[in-house]
């Protein structure tokens, strides 16, 4: 199943399953759904070209979603018969469950499993995993080194980390997480299901320099092939300009270094080779 064909079938979960459009607001402001779909598509193909693509044997790949929310890209590729286990911390855990008999219409969505778990409290065996996805995830996980040490245990030799981030250095989202939480870069909060407190990143962004420096001490290489920046142009750009022709021109700023590849596109995506 193509990202795009995937999209318009979600578009259409979203008036059954209500409770997940506040979380992805593809039904929201028309004025901004461009904007919304080009995102969601670039980072849907991202995962599309390495674990769909690049993994000829579907059958025997083993994937572990850490962090996987309401299962979007776990359900992504069971429709495309890739195996995944995917865990969560997220209150909307409960609503997986109803995502899978929609999704199960069109495709094994039993190749999906989850549970809602702590990584800290069950690490996986060792090298039981090819891949680990991470997205919007991995500026949560405090401790960060214990946390990618699982994630180098946990992977089978030559394994890799599939990172999905915000860009720590994109200057407006730096300025909006200063206001909302000033340095309170790692906070504690009450886990209702496990009964417990939960050490968690505050939004801890991080810039791709400081990422390859936490990936390295943690037995890790990031591939340089593998580096993407996504999301450069505003809404606003959106509502005068052709979303394709957006898209492209973002393509082609991203492919080439300097400022504003650095400091003014919000997502951040690469991959991390196990040592």
């Amino acid at each position: 199943m193509q990202p795009e064909q995937f999209f318009e079938l979600m578009l259409k979960e979203l008036e059954v399953h209500t409770e997940m459009q506040p979380y992805y607001k593809f039904l929201g402001k028309k004025s901004s759904w461009h904007f919304r779909r080009n995102y969601f598509l670039e980072r849907l193909r991202y995962i599309k070209k390495y674990l769909v693509d690049g993994n000829p044997d579907k059958k025997s790949v083993c994937i572990w979603d850490c962090g996987c929310g309401y299962g979007t890209t776990c359900l992504f590729l069971a429709m495309n018969g890739i195996k995944t286990f995917g865990t969560t911390l997220e209150f909307y855990y409960d609503t997986i469950q109803k995502r899978m008999d929609y999704w199960s219409q069109f495709g094994d969505a039993s190749l999906f499993t989850c549970t809602y778990e702590n990584l800290f409290d069950n690490k996986p065996k060792p090298a039981s995993f090819d891949w680990i996805i991470v997205q919007d995830t991995l500026h949560h996980l405090e401790p960060i080194d214990e946390a990618l040490q699982i994630f180098n245990e946990s992977l089978k030799k030559n394994g890799k980390v599939l990172s999905i981030e915000e860009n720590g250095n994109n200057l407006i989202q730096r300025l909006k997480l200063y206001k909302y939480r000033g340095n309170k870069r790692i906070i504690t909060f009450w886990d209702e299901k496990l009964k417990k407190d939960i050490l968690i990143g505050n939004e801890n962004i991080r810039s791709l320099e400081t990422w390859e420096k936490l990936f390295i001490k943690n037995r890790f290489h990031i591939l340089p092939d593998s580096i993407q920046y996504i999301r450069y142009f505003l809404p606003l750009n959106y509502r005068f300009s052709d979303p394709e022709k957006l898209l492209a021109r973002e393509r082609a700023i991203q492919s080439g270094k300097g400022m504003r590849r650095e400091y003014f596109f919000f997502g951040l995506n690469f991959i991390a080779e196990k040592n």
